[in-house]
């Protein structure tokens, strides 16, 4: 899966990150992580300035790094977010009004031109979803299966919760699948380098991946089924409550973000 996964996050190198490797963060409770998640994503919510956000996405940047986490890994697994960054913020930098940026481009709407507004705001949507998205993987590719699946199975309702983990597995046999199809493309000749030239190419791999998935589910349900599956798959695992120095961590990261939030943003207090 290594071409597929330079770009695209692999779950079986995520979970061989979380299994096999032993950096600090593998041993912080989920917990913990799951708490950190939630803060996370409230302090970009509520941050409005540019400063503010690098800083943050600057501080999970360290906390890769402390994790032993590969950063080239990391640089390729954001082209993902970087289209959605790009298509939903590059607009918007050439909307927001402000002095322009060099010269501004001729259009039968009008000039239009990138501000230094606009610059600043693309930057910083641009932290607030790299942040969130670097500290998921981080705490994906730190915390084991058995542990991510007890955490869901408290935190989720049922069937969600089943429906998450079974998810989660099959993800393993689309990725073979869409291996051996890939495999078999290039060993007949087939050019996967240029999409609009193969697009035909990539619509039958795609096709036949969903076709041969479908084909895999319904062996993988009758299996299931014989095995006694009702619905329910038994967690045998526990998660342990944080301590108490990771549990003001977290309370400490909501107490920040709500304190800022309310003197900076609303004004309480002054």
């Amino acid at each position: 899966m290594t071409t597929l996964s330079n770009h695209v996050p692999d779950p079986r190198l995520i979970t061989a990150f979380a299994e096999q490797r032993d950096g600090p963060l593998h041993r912080v409770n989920p917990w913990t992580k799951v708490g950190v998640v939630g803060a996370l994503v409230l302090a970009v919510t509520v941050l409005d300035r540019l400063a503010l956000l690098a800083g943050l996405y600057g501080a999970v940047l360290v906390v890769y790094g402390l994790a032993r986490l590969p950063y080239r890994r990391l640089a390729g697994w954001y082209t993902l977010p970087a289209l959605f960054i790009v298509s939903v913020a590059g607009p918007l930098a050439f909307l927001e009004p402000g002095t322009p940026v060099g010269g501004a481009l001729s259009t039968p709407l009008g000039d239009l031109s990138v501000t230094w507004a606009g610059l600043v705001l693309f930057a910083e949507l641009s932290c607030r979803s790299l942040a969130v998205v670097t500290f998921v993987l981080t705490a994906s590719m730190t915390t084991k299966y058995a542990d991510v699946a007890y955490v869901l199975g408290r935190l989720l309702p049922r069937p969600v919760d089943q429906i998450a983990l079974l998810t989660y597995r099959f993800t393993f046999v689309m990725l073979e699948i869409l291996e051996d199809l890939v495999k078999a493309a290039l060993s007949r000749g087939g050019n996967l380098s240029e999409f609009w030239s193969n697009k035909r190419l990539y619509a039958r791999i795609l096709g036949m991946t969903m076709l041969s998935a479908i084909e895999q589910s319904e062996r993988l349900v009758t299996s299931m089924e014989a095995r006694g599956y009702d619905g329910d798959i038994t967690l045998y695992g526990d998660v342990s409550r944080p301590p108490v120095h990771e549990l003001l961590v977290v309370i400490g990261s909501y107490v920040a973000t709500v304190g800022y939030a309310a003197v900076a943003v609303y004004g309480v207090g002054s």
